[in-house]
């Protein structure tokens, strides 16, 4: 198998089994998962992949890295890929011109609670969680400094983004069960919003825009994983989809379809977050 198929069919193997990973990764209480020795963030589909391993501490090492800090993989253990790029060079056999091409690779994580004899593992925060209107004010916070914002206009009877008049339609806040559910829809919508040509551009490679086609698919997963990536920064769960069991059918038949999906709607969702977030990732996996 590729590096694709390897991560791809991590996530069918949870999907099959009736779990949305990047819908049960986080709660308000959990922290994003961080190599321990070189203290960087993991983004895009890696964040998945270790969160839905379950483990209480966000710290991971490689097996080299365990070792150099005097621990060892307990025998039995299953480490878990974390993807990233590489780069190398092409001559085009025609013009003779030398390219940069990029290439997919992984290599293999263990989480700190798989490692015996490890030694100044930090603390885990446990964070407070807010009780109250107070709870949702990091994610009005996000919904309101967002760079290029669209116009969000509110009173409609379902959630949509609109590229024709770069706008997102959202029922009142008291429609939703409740202000996560209120949230994460909107989240979902920026995120959408964030592929227009004015900013991100994603929206200009689609081909197909009809339902169910892979275009669709691959757009509805970026929005999706953003929302995501939005609900664990702003400390709010994901909204449950009124049709799980057919969600997972439809994204079950997409990534067996393409196995490169999976890997970069995840990375331009990461991308879309962060435009939200109005920052820029630096030394990121």
């Amino acid at each position: 198998m590729n590096v694709y198929e390897i991560i791809t069919n991590r996530i069918i193997e949870k999907l099959e089994q009736g779990e949305i990973p990047w819908k049960k990764s986080w709660n308000a209480q959990t922290q994003a998962p961080r190599n321990l020795s070189s203290g960087k963030l993991y983004s895009g589909i890696n964040v998945f992949l270790l969160l839905s391993a379950r483990y209480q501490s966000p710290y991971w090492l490689t097996f080299k890295q365990a070792t150099e800090r005097g621990g060892s993989v307990r025998k039995g253990e299953k480490g878990y890929p974390v993807v990233f790029w590489s780069k190398t060079e092409k001559t085009d056999e025609e013009t003779g011109e030398v390219k940069e091409v990029g290439f997919l690779r992984y290599y293999t994580v263990f989480n700190v609670a798989q490692i015996d004899g490890l030694k100044d593992i930090p603390t885990i925060e446990v964070h407070q969680i807010q009780e109250g209107a107070e709870q949702f004010d990091l994610a009005e916070q996000i919904v309101a400094t967002m760079p290029q914002r669209p116009e969000i206009h509110h009173g409609f009877t379902r959630a949509c983004y609109s590229p024709a008049d770069d706008s997102v339609s959202m029922p009142t806040k008291n429609a939703f069960v409740g202000g996560a559910e209120y949230y994460s829809t909107l989240f979902h919508e920026l995120a959408h919003a964030t592929g227009h040509e004015n900013r991100l551009g994603r929206h200009q490679t689609i081909k197909n825009h009809s339902f169910g086609s892979q275009d669709y698919s691959k757009e509805e997963l970026v929005a999706e994983f953003g929302s995501a990536f939005l609900c664990a920064e702003a400390g709010v769960s994901m909204a449950v989809l009124d049709n799980q069991a057919a969600y997972i059918q439809g994204w079950l038949k997409a990534l067996k379809n393409d196995s490169k999906l999976l890997v970069t709607a995840a990375a331009q969702a990461q991308k879309a977050a962060d435009f939200i977030m109005g920052r820029k990732r630096e030394g990121g996996e």
